[in-house]
């Protein structure tokens, strides 16, 4: 009985872990590809969604439990590296619509596949961050 009581428990907490995941994500976001780097080939790509804030991209990816975002990319001290188009193997979950582009922060590094009005959200996000001077100052 007892078995059987944790069982149903653990399922409950499965189905509203998944109902929160599911709520989450339906809030709306930019559709994406994500790998963490270093990956070999077209390996790591992950599907999901990327939301902006003032200060972060968060990234949830659409098979995950978690709770919170995946990979979180801090908004300062974001570096924008080179872009390309897929390549190889990456062609089997990609089109020749997507921009590939690197991106670090102080964090770690990745790759961010977007289509091309998405590529330019996202780099006017970056660009319109305020300095670090501008922080500075305010926080006086």
């Amino acid at each position: 009985m007892i078995v059987l009581i944790t069982l149903v428990l653990l399922l409950v907490a499965l189905a509203l872990i998944s109902t929160y995941r599911l709520v989450m994500l339906r809030r709306g976001g930019t559709s994406a590809l994500l790998r963490v780097l270093p990956a070999n080939g077209g390996q790591g790509w992950r599907h999901g969604l990327i939301r902006y804030d003032e200060d972060r991209l968060v990234f949830y990816k659409l098979t995950s439990l978690k709770l919170g975002p995946d990979s979180v990319i801090r908004r300062q001290g974001i570096e924008i590296g080179e872009r390309r188009g897929p390549v190889g193997d990456e062609y089997d979950i990609m089109t020749d619509e997507i921009i590939v582009t690197g991106v670090s922060d102080t964090h770690g590094g990745f790759e961010i596949a977007l289509d091309r009005g998405a590529r330019a959200a996202f780099l006017s996000w970056v660009e319109s961050r305020p300095s670090d001077r501008t922080r500075r100052l305010g926080g006086l």
